[in-house]
């Protein structure tokens, strides 16, 4: 274990193993207490058996643990695991675990751009993840041009020499459209100073589905509230990549302290035990209902890669494992027929969240992208008819009855 003195290390995980008990058992370790299940370290320091020990810890000559706004053991075991699940066997990658997931992605951009930095980033992106490229980092002299995710012209074309990092969710916000990453790392490392990184957003697929690290990605962030924990519980959120680059990450959180604190991290740790299990019958309910959508009359379109009609459906074959929880569908008559079936929903929870074990519904244009401009939203396919599933594990009859009562009133 990284910085951490104990007494009983576990034996290494063979990366050979499968995920499933790569997420059950990476990153693992025991205390001489000896628990069985992980312990959750509740302490904001940690004390030493001299002055010298002290120094040494404090040097990084010794191992061990300084504070827990950078160092504390259950927070590691979450970054070690993650790590593990998202590297696929390479080497050299490490962890880094936040807040959330904007200060994964604040971090991340703090730690390695700088003034007269440019970046590209896909407008199908989260609606705050858009705020802070085009508001903030425009304040500290970072430059942003934002691209269709997968218009690759667009992405070729906008690169300049002072090009440091492409930022993208795939799958799509809540479209699904998918990207071509190792298209993406192709150009960010063959034009230019070839120094550009790819940074891939992974939250809506999760290493069970998909890893962008093998497709040639340099960063991977995670909204880890969402499938992570999967059971809407807390917030966190991780950077995975090279060590080299997620060193400067760790460096920039010791100092800024967007910390994930270490009860969170227990949370979130032990919620990659079903990680596998769970993204399974994520995916299996949302192919079933977005079928069902595709045919039901008050629909007009469904957004769902799992759909051969879909347009990032091969792509998504290639790439994924499988085509993930998140649909959306539109519906005629605006906001009004979209409200229309939000609102008569009994089962489903109406919040913005997503990857919960509870189906979740909202108005895309009125929530999650709000702050666009209605230009952007257009650009993005945000429109006043589209409603995001993210669907839960509920049994899948439950789900259509459920929707069915709003989509009935609309014929």
């Amino acid at each position: 274990m990284k910085n951490q003195d104990v007494n009983d290390q576990l034996p290494d995980i063979d990366e050979a193993l499968g995920f499933a008990t790569q997420s059950i058992r990476g990153g693992s370790f025991r205390s001489d207490m000896r628990e069985h299940s992980e312990a959750l370290y509740l302490t904001s320091s940690f004390v030493y058996d001299s002055a010298a020990q002290a120094q040494a810890v404090f040097a990084g000559d010794e191992p061990g643990n300084v504070y827990s706004r950078y160092t504390n053991p259950s927070v590691q075991m979450f970054e070690e695991r993650m790590a593990t699940l998202e590297a696929g066997g390479m080497e050299d990658i490490i962890g880094c675990a936040t807040s959330s997931g904007m200060a994964a992605i604040l971090g991340s951009c703090m730690a390695l751009l700088k003034n007269g930095d440019h970046v590209i980033c896909s407008r199908n992106v989260f609606g705050t993840t858009f705020t802070i490229f085009a508001k903030y980092f425009e304040k500290f002299g970072v430059k942003t041009t934002f691209v269709d995710l997968t218009d690759y012209q667009q992405w070729q074309e906008a690169m300049t020499p002072e090009t440091r990092l492409l930022f993208l969710e795939t799958p799509s916000n809540p479209l699904s459209d998918v990207a071509d990453i190792q298209r993406l790392a192709d150009i960010a490392h063959n034009t230019y100073n070839k120094s550009a990184l790819l940074m891939v957003d992974n939250c809506f697929c999760t290493p069970a589905l998909q890893k962008p690290l093998l497709f040639g990605a340099d960063l991977i962030i995670h909204s880890a509230t969402k499938y992570i924990d999967g059971q809407g519980r807390c917030l966190g959120g991780m950077v995975v990549g090279r060590k080299e680059l997620v060193n400067e990450v760790h460096l920039w959180q010791r100092a800024a302290g967007a910390t994930l604190s270490a009860f969170n991290a227990w949370v979130l740790f032990k919620g990659l035990e079903t990680l596998s299990i769970r993204m399974e019958g994520h995916c299996r309910n949302a192919a079933a209902l977005a079928k069902w959508l595709d045919e039901h009359p008050a629909v007009d379109k469904v957004h769902y890669s799992g759909l051969s009609s879909h347009r990032s459906h091969e792509l998504a074959k290639k790439q994924q494992s499988a085509f993930g929880g998140v649909l959306a569908f539109e519906v005629k008559g605006g906001r009004a027929s979209a409200w229309k079936v939000i609102d008569s929903v009994a089962i489903m929870s109406r919040t913005a969240n997503l990857g919960d074990t509870r189906t979740t519904i909202t108005h895309p244009a009125t929530t999650t992208h709000c702050r666009l401009s209605d230009d952007d939203k257009q650009r993005s396919g945000i429109t006043e008819g589209l409603v995001r599933v993210a669907v839960g594990l509920e049994d899948i009859e439950d789900l259509k009855r459920d929707l069915d009562k709003g989509l009935q009133q609309l014929l």
